[in-house]
């Protein structure tokens, strides 16, 4: 037979403390051979039980085995709810199989239980195999649906028509979904507008299955109602079971459907002329949509009366007001009274539910204030293109400034370091006081700065300063000097490296100065004289031919490479000097000594005698003088000797250049007096002798002087009347005829008796063989007498300087 499944109440219960445990759990033990086989399994439906019944202990089904046993049956059970969490839930009757709850179930947290059945003897033998029994809780309406929010909101544009979506709202139930316990539906109970009482008929709506909420009507305005609130129910059992409550707000959205007005529409302002960057008034415009969106935010265009741009408006972001103000300065000369049209729209486009209004604009009237202007240049900086070497006087710049207000001006110079302007204080032109010179140190590359002010004549005085850029053009205005201007070539042949090494100077700077190009105008030199380019800026200048030594004039012609390029001529003082073997010039008696030729004994010989007589000559000579001098002594005269060989008698007679009667200077007594109390003579005093006839007869001149030193002034007027007589002297008052001696002269300068040159490097002794008339001369240019022959070439000098 089949298990029998009964729910017929309940029944009685064996206790668990009669069975051992062995007994309790014998299914865990493997069965005894002594058990029938089972033929087949216990079959029983799912058992439903009820949650949250009052009636527990309540007997849910008893369970019987279908075999005949001659001894006794015992059931037992396990499974959640019996044994394994959550416990005690469930037992069962080990005697009759009455399966029994114990608490009230609750199905949303148990919705069912598997739990399995036994049947043993009462050794514990397993007399069937376990059966499955599934026990269902049943739902009940024991939970109610909530929202998922306390409070909803949503929003919906102004103007929406019927029907708009505006949000949905959601709520769960924690019944069995499959019952209508889970079954929910959704209404609005209560609506209310924000601000109060603003619109009483129902505007909104909502899907009783889905929660969406919608527009029922017409009518939503911002500008009239900002918002509504409702109150939201919802129930499960479709509607008839339990409810809960919410609540939902719904903001109404702006639109851009009103345009900002001007309010008023006609406005009167000032602005001072010559002022930038101030506000001169402010222009208002209302618009009913809401602040602090785009909808509300206007913004300001002139649309008129502002071909300049002089004026400008912008929108205070926090009144919405415009916000006129003058950007380019005013001028009351040109232009007394300014007529603006303004024009106002929002940020935001308008809907296309606006009313088709044109837009709003408003009139600006501006008067400009008059004001004592500062006078203004027509340029700050005036710039200026200028040759360096500007010609004194030419007009640089005019017509550099005005005044608006047509004051009379006055021009200065504020700052001009070189003092190289001039400016005409009335009309304000520029010139050039002197040349420029871009060497200066306050010219920067090539730019020389200046400060001009320019004041008007009206009360106050306001003056004005601009900036004078003088940028100089370069130009060749010096010429190329030549350096050195002497030097020494070696004269021998074989050294063909010999040379001059010349430069030149500019003070132009580039492009007007190097390279510089050297040449030899004068054909008469060029056969003798090369010069060789080196470089740039230098050249050689180097004999063709073996020279003698000596001095030599070379022109030289170096020219610059400006713009017009400019040359000079030069002289060059070259001397032509035998060299060492270091390339530098020896004395003359080094020079000999230092030839290869040898000097044999016997002309030693000879030079060594020659050298002796001399020496016993001038021992006579000086013992010949020393008796004189003591014959002297004695009273024999000034000019009176024993000797017809005196040696006044030895004086040539050469011919006298004198000026003719009134030449005084010629035989002047005072001369031989105090000869050092006369200057210079003048140059009427060497007459050419080439002016003189070659065949005219000598006059008769005293030849010897009287015996009587008294007489001796006797003797010079008849010399100085013979010489008057003469024919061939001219008058005194003839113009003298000298000869053209030429240019370029190889003599050296005057200066070279000062020059570096020591009175060492030059041997005078060949005056000692001169005879004794030279004698003095040599002892003057003994190295002992070193000083007194410096201080007698010093008189020279200057009795011989112009």
């Amino acid at each position: 037979m089949n298990p029998i499944l009964s729910q017929v109440g309940s029944s009685g219960q064996a206790g668990r403390e009669d069975l051992n445990p062995a007994a309790l759990y014998p299914w865990r033990q493997r069965s005894s051979g002594g058990l029938s086989r089972v033929k087949r399994d216990w079959i029983i439906p799912p058992i439903r039980v009820l949650e949250n019944s009052k009636q527990v202990p309540e007997n849910l089904v008893q369970i019987k085995s279908d075999k005949i046993f001659t001894g006794e049956v015992i059931y037992k059970l396990e499974g959640p709810g019996v044994d394994q969490d959550p416990k005690d839930l469930f037992e069962i009757d080990d005697k009759t199989g009455w399966i029994r709850s114990m608490i009230p179930l609750d199905r949303e947290k148990y919705r069912s239980f598997t739990l399995k059945a036994f049947a043993l003897s009462p050794s514990g033998e397993r007399l069937e195999n376990p059966s499955t029994i599934e026990i269902v809780v049943l739902d009940q309406n024991d939970n109610r649906p909530n929202f998922s929010q306390k409070e909803f909101a949503g929003s919906v544009y102004e103007f929406s028509v019927p029907g708009t979506s505006v949000m949905s709202v959601t709520a769960t139930d924690a019944d069995d979904p499959t019952t209508d316990n889970a079954i929910l539906s959704y209404s609005i109970i209560g609506q209310e507008s924000i601000p109060p009482l603003r619109i009483n008929k129902t505007m909104f709506g909502i899907n009783n299955e889905t929660g969406a909420i919608y527009t029922r009507d017409v009518g939503l305005d911002w500008e009239v109602v900002k918002g509504f609130r409702l109150k939201l129910q919802v129930a499960d059992m479709s509607g008839m079971g339990l409810t809960s409550l919410a609540n939902a707000v719904i903001h109404v959205t702006d639109i851009n459907n009103n345009p900002p007005r001007f309010s008023p529409d006609l406005y009167t302002m000032s602005a001072v002329e010559n002022k930038i960057d101030f506000v001169i008034g402010w222009v208002n415009a209302t618009d009913n949509d809401e602040p602090g969106t785009g909808n509300w935010e206007t913004k300001y265009t002139i649309a008129k009366g502002n071909p300049s741009r002089n004026f400008a408006i912008r929108t205070d972001p926090v009144t919405n007001e415009g916000i006129l103000s003058v950007v380019k300065a005013l001028d009351y000369e040109s232009q007394e009274v300014y007529t603006l049209t303004l024009t106002v729209e929002n940020v935001n486009p308008l809907s296309i539910k606006a009313p088709k209004n044109p837009v709003s604009s408003a009139t600006v009237v501006v008067t400009v204030v008059n004001e004592n202007e500062a006078p203004r240049f027509i340029k700050d900086p005036i710039e200026i293109l200028v040759p360096e070497s500007v010609d004194p006087g030419t007009v640089l710049a005019s017509n550099i400034a005005y005044d608006p207000d047509n004051a009379k001006l006055k021009y200065d110079i504020l700052r001009d370091p070189e003092g190289w302007l001039i400016i005409n204080h009335e009309t304000g032109e520029i010139a050039a006081r002197k040349p420029f010179n871009v060497l200066s140190p306050h010219v920067k590359n090539n730019i020389y700065n200046a400060v001009i002010r320019v004041t008007d004549t009206d009360a106050g005085g306001i003056s004005t300063t601009a900036s004078l850029v003088i940028t100089l053009w370069e130009t060749n205005d010096f010429l190329p000097q030549l350096f050195p201007l002497m030097g020494t070539v070696c004269s021998e042949s074989g050294r063909k490296a010999s040379g001059l090494f010349l430069t030149a100077v500019d003070e132009d700077l580039p492009p007007h100065a190097e390279p510089f190009t050297f040449h030899l105008q004068d054909i008469n030199v060029s056969a003798n004289w090369t010069i060789i380019q080196v470089n740039e800026t230098h050249a050689v200048l180097r004999p063709l031919v073996e020279l003698e030594t000596g001095e030599y004039g070379v022109t030289v012609l170096v020219t610059d490479s400006g713009t017009p390029s400019l040359s000079a001529y030069a002289q060059v003082n070259v001397t032509v000097c035998p060299c060492g073997k270091d390339g530098e010039c020896k004395t003359e008696a080094a020079a000999i000594f230092g030839t290869r030729v040898g000097v044999s004994f016997i002309a030693l010989l000879v030079i060594m005698a020659s050298i002796a007589l001399l020496l016993l000559l001038l021992l006579l000579a000086v013992a010949v003088g020393n008796c004189r001098r003591h014959h002297m002594k004695k009273g024999e005269g000034l000019l009176v000797g024993d000797s017809d060989e005196d040696i006044r008698d030895n004086v040539l007679n050469y011919d006298e250049q004198g000026g003719g009667e009134e030449d005084e200077n010629a035989f002047n007594i005072d001369l031989l007096r105090n000869p050092t109390d006369v200057g210079p003579l003048p140059i009427s005093y060497y007459p050419p002798v080439s002016d003189y006839p070659d065949n005219l007869p000598s006059p008769s001149y005293p030849r010897k002087p009287p015996a009587d030193p008294t007489d001796i002034e006797d003797f010079i007027n008849d010399g100085l009347e013979a010489a008057d007589h003469d024919p061939n002297i001219p008058p005194y008052d003839t113009a003298l005829i000298y000869d053209y001696e030429g240019d370029g002269s190889l003599a050296g300068s005057l200066s070279s008796i000062a020059s570096a040159s020591s009175d060492g490097d030059q041997d005078y002794d060949y005056l000692n063989d001169w005879g004794p008339r030279f004698k003095k001369l040599a002892n003057m240019y003994d190295p002992q007498h070193t000083n007194e022959r410096r201080e007698i070439c010093t008189v020279v000098l200057q009795s011989v300087s112009p």
